[in-house]
């Protein structure tokens, strides 16, 4: 008996639909800096996109890695064609900055605490391991 799958998540309906927009679109395939607006550029021409998952979408796209990498650096926005736009201010290149110094000092964190629980366990495993030899049966 096949069950049926379930319905897809918005957030998977979004990541499909942004490699969607990676195909089709140098832009985004190139994490270039979007032009602000691109999503009723987008609109214009595929009048049939869901907004809500197009806004997902744009918002795991702007918040990827190589895209804050890009606007940290970047001067011009891009249009959906590749064709230079807006400066990007110095307060945009200034957050996408502050994002990342944020995502990378969680990262550093949260591999300083792993490391931390795994010598944790090691100590205890030690532990054990001296108390199963000291006290145990068997010998």
């Amino acid at each position: 008996m096949n069950t049926p799958n379930p319905p897809a998540s918005p957030v998977q309906n979004a990541r499909l639909l942004l490699k969607t927009l990676q195909e089709s679109f140098s832009v985004f395939r190139d994490y270039s800096p979007l032009a602000i607006g691109i999503d009723k550029q987008l609109l214009a021409r595929q009048p049939g996109l869901d907004r809500k998952l197009l806004r997902i979408a744009l918002g795991m796209h702007a918040n990827s890695l190589r895209y804050l990498k890009t606007m940290e650096k970047a001067t011009h926005r891009l249009d959906l064609d590749g064709q230079s736009g807006d400066e990007i201010t110095d307060a945009h290149r200034s957050h996408a900055k502050e994002v990342l110094r944020k995502r990378f000092r969680k990262d550093a964190e949260r591999r300083k605490a792993q490391r931390e629980a795994e010598a944790l366990e090691r100590q205890r495993a030690e532990k054990l391991s001296q108390l199963v030899e000291k006290f145990g049966r068997g010998r």
